[in-house]
C-alpha cells in the first residue's frame, strides 16, 4: 500500500482525503498544526492517520516526508519551496495546487536530475482552467487551426437561492485574500492592444456577461499576458482572464477602494469606538453623524444608493463597539464581511469556469466554449473544496500508479496529465462541457 502525506487540514482537504481513502490503494497521513482538524478528516477511516506538525519543526517535517511515498502540500504557498527541497532530498514527488513561484521554478533542473516530479497548479484556478483550455488548444492545433481570441472566466459564488439580498456574495473562508486581490494591477490583450489597469482602478473595469442563464459581471484577473506563452498561442490577438461575480459587486468594491477600506495602514486608538466612528475615520468624515452624507459626496451617489445600503447592512455604520486598540481598514471590512457573508448550513456554493475561444482555420472560423458549473452539496462538501482538491488527489493517484511520468517542476498543460485527470473528474461529475459552432 502506497503512503500519501497531506500537509495541512484546511477547508479544501476533506474531499482529497475522502477520495484517496475510497480505495484500498493508499494509506493517508494528514499533518496539521491543529491535530483535531486532521483527526476529524480521518475519523473512522482504517487507512487514515493524523499527526500534529509545526511546519517550523524541520526534523519532524523531514521524517514525515521520508517515511511516505508522495507529499501533497496544502500549506500556505510560502512553505512550498521548503517542502519541495525536502522532497528532492528524499526523492519524493510533490503535488500542490498553488502557482509556481520563481523559487519553485529554480528547482526544475535538480528535480530532473533526480527523475522527480514537482507538480504545481493542479487545483481549480490554477488547475482545471489550464487543463480544459489546453485540451481545446491542442485539438485546434491538431486540426490545423490557430487561436485568434481566448477569454477565460472563473468565479466562486453562492448558488442561486443561497445569495444574500444585499451583496450577493459569500465567503467559504476569510475574505482577507479576496479583498487583497482587489488591489492587484491587471493587464490583458484586446485586439492586439495591451490594456494596463492600476489596482486602484481595478473594479472600475467590469462588464456584464451571461453564462448559461446566469447574469454575471467580470473584471480582469491580474496579468493575462504570460498565458499566451504558457498556452503556446503567440498568434492570439486577445488574451483575457477574468473573475466572475454577480452584478453590483464591482461597483461596491470600487467604492470601498476609493473610500479607503482596502488600505492596510493601522488606525490607532480604536478601543471603545463605534463601528460608525471607525468608518468616519476611514472615509475622512468630520463627524460620525455625517458619514452617509460624506460618503455620498465623495463617491458621487444619492443617499439611498445601494452602496450605502450595503455598508449599513454589513454593520459598518452600526453602534457596535470595537474591542481592539488598533485595526486596519482592510481587516475592519474583512471582519464584518466574515460575520455577515458566511454560508448557512443548507446553503450551497457554485463554481463557474468558462472559456470562450475564437479559432481560425484555413477555410472557416469556429467559436469554441467550455463551461463548468458545479454546485456544493448542502450539509456536505463545498464546490470550491471539491474543484480545488480533487484534481490534485487524482494526480497523486496517477503518479503513484506510474501513469504520469513527467519530471521537473511542472504544471498540467500536457495531454499525459490533463486527459486522465479530466476523465476522472467527469466520473466524479465535475464536467467541462464543450460546444463548437462555425462562425
Amino acid at each position: 500500500m502506497k503512503k500519501v502525506l497531506i500537509l495541512g487540514a484546511g477547508l479544501v482537504a476533506k474531499p482529497m482525503v475522502d477520495y484517496l481513502l475510497s480505495s484500498n490503494e493508499t494509506e493517508v497521513t494528514v499533518a496539521s498544526r491543529t491535530v483535531s482538524k486532521a483527526e476529524k478528516l480521518v475519523q473512522g477511516k482504517k487507512s487514515g492517520n493524523a499527526v500534529q506538525l509545526l511546519v517550523d519543526d524541520d526534523s519532524h517535517l523531514e521524517n514525515l516526508i521520508r517515511s511516505n511515498d508522495i507529499c501533497v502540500s496544502l500549506l500556505p504557498y510560502t512553505y512550498h519551496v521548503k517542502v519541495a527541497k525536502l522532497c528532492l532530498k528524499h526523492a519524493k514527488p510533490l503535488v500542490t495546487t498553488s502557482y509556481v513561484s520563481d523559487a519553485m521554478k529554480a528547482l526544475d533542473a535538480k528535480a530532473k536530475e533526480k527523475n522527480l516530479l514537482l507538480l504545481n497548479e493542479i487545483g481549480l484556478d490554477p488547475g482545471i482552467d489550464h487543463m480544459s483550455a489546453m485540451r481545446i488548444i491542442h485539438d485546434v492545433k491538431r486540426r490545423g487551426g490557430e487561436i485568434e481570441s481566448f477569454r477565460s472566466y472563473c468565479g466562486g459564488l453562492p448558488a442561486p437561492g443561497s445569495t444574500d439580498p444585499c451583496c450577493k456574495y459569500k465567503f467559504s473562508w476569510s475574505p482577507r485574500g479576496v479583498l487583497m486581490a482587489g488591489r492587484n494591477n491587471a493587464r490583458y490583450l484586446e485586439d492586439d492592444k495591451i490594456i494596463d489597469i492600476p489596482g486602484s482602478d481595478l473594479f472600475k473595469y467590469h462588464w456584464p456577461i451571461k453564462i448559461d442563464d446566469l447574469n454575471l459581471e467580470t473584471y480582469p484577473n491580474r496579468d493575462s499576458l504570460p498565458y499566451i506563452k504558457l498556452y503556446g498561442i503567440p498568434e492570439t490577438k486577445t488574451m483575457y482572464r477574468g473573475t466572475l461575480r454577480y452584478p453590483g459587486w464591482s461597483r461596491t468594491m470600487f467604492a470601498f477602494s476609493k473610500l479607503g477600506f482596502l488600505e492596510e495602514g493601522p488606525i490607532t486608538g480604536t478601543k471603545g469606538l463605534t463601528f460608525r466612528e471607525i468608518t468616519a475615520r476611514i472615509v475622512g468624515s468630520p463627524t460620525a453623524e455625517e458619514v452617509p452624507q460624506h460618503i455620498a459626496l465623495r463617491i458621487k451617489v444619492e443617499l439611498n444608493d445601494d452602496i450605502l445600503k450595503r455598508m449599513e447592512w454589513l454593520g459598518l455604520l452600526s453602534e457596535e463597539k470595537l474591542d481592539a486598540d488598533s485595526i486596519t481598514p482592510l481587516d475592519f471590512l474583512a471582519s464584518q464581511m466574515l460575520k455577515k457573508l458566511q454560508y448557512g448550513p443548507s446553503e450551497r456554493d457554485m463554481i463557474i469556469l468558462y472559456h470562450d475561444f475564437l479559432a481560425k482555420f484555413p477555410d472557416h472560423k469556429e467559436r469554441i466554449t467550455s463551461t463548468l458549473i458545479d454546485f456544493g452539496e448542502p450539509e456536505g462538501d463545498s464546490s470550491m473544496s471539491r474543484t480545488v482538491s480533487l484534481p490534485a488527489a487524482i494526480a497523486v493517484k496517477l503518479i503513484l500508479q506510474g501513469k504520469i511520468t513527467e519530471t521537473g517542476v511542472r504544471i498540467p498543460v500536457t495531454p499525459d496529465i490533463y486527459n486522465p485527470v479530466l476523465k476522472e473528474l467527469e466520473r466524479l461529475h465535475i464536467v467541462c462541457k464543450e460546444n463548437t459552432e462555425v462562425v
